[in-house]
């Protein structure tokens, strides 16, 4: 039997396929990878999985002998007609030719779900690099009826999202994961994986998306502005980031702020624990 390199090799040669690098394409060619994502999606039959860039399916295969219906969302054109080659003899896959920011998730989850009697969505994806942030965010923000998100991404932005707010590791987007989810790493995958190898490594997390936020706020769309804001120069100090943000008027307005709030006035966005900006947040909002 074939082992998962040559046989990418071997469709890859059949369609004259070559990976765009213009959409971040790297194939996985290591079964213990696949194996090992599938393992931590805990899939089963009365799962609907939607996955994210399936490419040439080598997830899509494994997939589709665990779940009750696999959703497979593709960009590339030149991935559809191997995608469907491949798969036509599973009755529980179906194949979307789009973007998947542009495609109602909420919708098609409910019509599945419904449609299909299944009980639990579930996200899958080998996420294209350049892309990674906008669709993770997509994923979270709009509170879609899922229950986990297991991905691989670069490992330096995966290190990223599932750090803990307040850590040096801290981004914006660490702030937004932990809002909405309890992160878990599940591997590391070295370059050589994938064909063509890239430049960086990368790793496969898992997101439990949470049935409650992490933290109780009262308007949502400001705290998280305010953090947005408050990372947008890692460089400066809290203080500066939010007065060159708007947040307050001037550097006065903002130290009385922090004494009143208990904060030093040279510490950084990173510093911050959720409940940090939870009570900046609301001491803005009254003042």
């Amino acid at each position: 039997m074939e082992n998962l390199e040559e046989k990418t090799k071997y469709i890859m040669k059949k369609y004259g396929i070559n990976a765009h690098k213009s959409l971040g394409q790297n194939f996985l060619i290591n079964e213990d990878v696949v194996n090992n994502i599938v393992a931590a999606s805990n899939i089963n039959k009365e799962d609907l999985v939607i996955e994210i860039g399936p490419g040439l399916g080598t997830l899509t295969e494994s997939l589709l002998q665990k779940a009750g219906k696999v959703v497979a969302i593709e960009l590339d054109e030149r991935m559809i007609k191997i995608l469907n080659a491949r798969f036509f003899v599973y009755n529980n896959f179906q194949l979307i030719n789009d973007d998947v920011l542009k495609v109602n998730l909420k919708e098609l989850i409910k019509n599945e779900k419904t449609n299909n009697n299944l009980k639990k969505a579930k996200i899958v994806a080998n996420l294209p690099y350049y892309i990674t942030t906008p669709i993770i965010m997509k994923l979270l923000e709009e509170e879609l009826d899922i229950e986990s998100i297991t991905v691989m991404i670069q490992k330096e932005v995966a290190d990223r999202l599932i750090a803990i707010p307040g850590e040096k590791l801290s981004g914006a987007i660490t702030y937004s994961v932990f809002f909405y989810a309890e992160s878990e790493k599940v591997m590391v995958v070295e370059n050589n994986s994938f064909i063509p190898e890239p430049e960086v490594k990368s790793e496969v997390i898992k997101l439990n998306i949470r049935k409650q936020p992490a933290i109780e706020v009262r308007d949502k769309q400001f705290f998280f502005k305010v953090i947005k804001i408050s990372f947008m120069q890692r460089r400066k100090t809290l203080i500066n980031a939010l007065v060159n943000g708007g947040i307050f008027k001037n550097k006065t307005e903002a130290n009385v702020a922090f004494e009143e709030l208990g904060f030093d006035s040279s510490v950084r966005g990173e510093n911050l624990s959720m409940e940090d900006f939870k009570r900046l947040c609301e001491y803005c909002s009254q003042t």
